[in-house]
């Protein structure tokens, strides 16, 4: 099986705004701030490089063990930033959706989050999904007590169970797997992000910090992939 021209679905960890921020002398809010108008330019950027789908990763599950002054810096981003960029989203055709557990999340975001995905449920360009308090692992766990319950509700048999019907109970239920994953930053981690969607992805580990990511990067890494020879465990003949 051999690659396509591009990606159709792109995830990625957007890593290194704190360190920007720091090398600049500035607190590690600065850099988020900063991350979050990137993410404007890399979406826009999609349409052209033939990407429909782009998931990038906000906010971990685990990012709750940072200072409480930055979990509340971010908390307040976010709220920012969706109510800020909704119309823009809307305009340029992006529908949006939120992936992870929401029940941590505060009544203003949670409004703010089911706004905007009414809002751009009817947009057919980019699908931009936003992984706000997500991690592979508690998705997967919560993905298994929803099958659990419909075994024990009559709804699933035990025999039907395979590796097709877990995807149907994950919070990207609706979307492919992702085909590329990029982490900025010069980390190469996966950091719990989207574990049983890219078990076939292919990974760009690269140096950049999140903030200074450009559509010429993503340009130039789409072009990477492309010459990429997929074979999904299969021999070339």
């Amino acid at each position: 099986m051999t690659a396509p021209d591009g990606p159709r679905h792109i995830a990625i960890i957007m890593d290194g705004n704190g360190r920007w921020a720091t090398q600049r002398g500035r607190p590690r809010l600065f850099g988020h701030h900063a991350g979050a108008r990137r993410v404007r330019e890399v979406v826009r950027a999609c349409p052209d490089l033939g990407v429909k789908y782009v998931t990038i990763f906000a906010f971990s599950t685990e990012n709750w063990k940072r200072t409480q002054v930055e979990v509340a810096g971010l908390m307040s981003l976010f709220r920012r930033y969706i109510a800020k960029e909704a119309r823009a989203l809307y305009d340029e055709n992006v529908r949006v959706r939120f992936i992870g557990d929401r029940v941590r999340l505060d009544k203003k975001l949670l409004n703010l989050m089911d706004e905007l995905e009414s809002l751009t449920e009817d947009r057919d360009g980019v699908n931009l999904t936003i992984a706000l308090n997500y991690g592979g692992r508690d998705e997967v766990a919560r993905a298994t007590k929803r099958l659990a319950e419909d075994v024990k509700n009559g709804r699933l048999s035990v025999d039907a169970i395979d590796e097709e019907t877990l995807p149907k109970y994950l919070d990207t239920y609706v979307l492919p797997d992702p085909d590329l994953v990029i982490r900025t930053s010069g980390e190469a981690r996966i950091s719990n992000f989207l574990l049983w969607q890219s078990a076939y992805a292919e990974y760009e580990f690269i140096d950049t910090l999140w903030p200074d990511f450009s559509a010429d990067e993503l340009a130039r890494l789409v072009k990477s992939y492309g010459k990429r020879d997929r074979r999904f465990g299969a021999v070339k003949t």
